[in-house]
């Protein structure tokens, strides 16, 4: 009874919107994910957005999801909500569901799966179904030693090639101690672009026409 009532919780979810603009923030295990309760709660302050997380497993680490006040995905979502052949498919309705996806933070192991095609997990099953028509960002978020590796930058180019739009990393210093390139971009950075990329009107310049 339990599980069929989280099926029906997972469905009307998917069915309910508030917003006009919907977006599907991705998190994936860096440092940098402690930061998805911010950046969810920077982006919900936007006009007519709404928005819903997928998670890794790995990225629930850094993050407290008492803390994100929308609905957040997971793989286990994936599996629960399928159970017979005319139920839906979870990452492809999020696919369908979202005008824009935002990877914040992408962190080496998700880069490499992406630009290799490989989907083992919820969110990775939504970019691989993903819709090239819609914008689809991704920040990557690394140590310094990782960044600098030979394979980041062509597989950084590959995701690019796909039609996807970087929001390059910073140099700070770091959680673990090192200082270099390699951090998340600001948050405000990433809502800033995500604004630009929905189309949403600053509040400032429409009250200026006014």
């Amino acid at each position: 009874m339990q599980t069929e009532e989280h099926d029906s919780g997972l469905k009307a979810g998917l069915l309910k919107s508030c917003g006009t603009c919907r977006v599907l923030v991705g998190v994936t295990g860096s440092v940098a994910a402690l930061k998805l309760p911010v950046l969810v709660s920077q982006l919900l302050q936007l006009s007519g957005v709404d928005i819903r997380v997928v998670t890794t497993e790995h990225a629930k680490h850094f993050y407290n999801p008492a803390e994100v006040s929308v609905k957040v995905y997971d793989d286990k979502d994936e599996w629960e909500l399928w159970t017979q052949r005319s139920d839906p498919v979870l990452h492809i309705e999020l696919r369908r569901w979202a005008d824009l996806f935002v990877i914040a933070p992408l962190d080496a192991n998700t880069l490499g799966k992406i630009a290799n095609g490989i989907c083992d997990n919820l969110l990775t099953c939504v970019v691989r179904a993903w819709d090239t028509s819609r914008p689809l960002l991704f920040c990557p978020a690394m140590n310094t030693a990782m960044w600098q590796h030979p394979i980041t930058a062509q597989q950084v180019s590959r995701l690019t090639e796909f039609g996807y739009v970087e929001i390059p990393c910073i140099a700070k210093k770091l959680v673990c101690g090192d200082e270099g390139k390699g951090a998340m971009a600001e948050v405000s950075t990433i809502v800033s672009v995500v604004k630009q990329y929905l189309l949403i009107p600053d509040e400032s310049s429409q009250k200026t026409s006014m």
